[in-house]
């Protein structure tokens, strides 16, 4: 049973920055994808940006240049640096990983495994 678990989420200034971890386990192969998504009161799930295991990245439009997503395929952990936060970046980040493969899109469906979320909140 694969087991995602995210950490590093907070209450934050516009401005300010975070960095959010997410540790998997339980799983077989060394090929997946790892994707952060994130979710608004009253919004559709967003999808952040995600990685492949050569380093590919995508990222959403939304945060291309602030974020940035990452990989320490030794420790199966996935980061998520967030820089120059807005009041809309405010939501309910998810970590997300497909297994196995070599490639990543920023689509929900292709995603077989969650994390349960952490809060990221940024006053203005």
């Amino acid at each position: 049973q694969v087991q995602l678990v995210e950490s590093g989420g907070g209450s934050v200034q516009a401005g300010g920055s975070l960095r959010l971890s997410c540790v998997a386990s339980g799983y077989t192969g060394s090929r997946y994808c790892m994707g952060w998504f994130r979710q608004a009161p009253g919004k559709e799930r967003e999808g952040v940006a995600c990685s492949d295991s050569d380093g590919g990245t995508v990222y959403g439009p939304s945060v291309k240049g602030r974020f940035t997503i990452s990989r320490d395929n030794a420790k199966n952990t996935a980061y998520l640096q967030m820089n120059s936060l807005k009041p809309e970046d405010t939501a309910m980040y998810y970590c997300a990983a497909h297994w196995p493969g070599s490639w990543c899109v920023l689509a929900s469906g292709f995603y077989n495994y969650w994390g349960q979320g952490t809060q990221v909140t940024v006053s203005s």
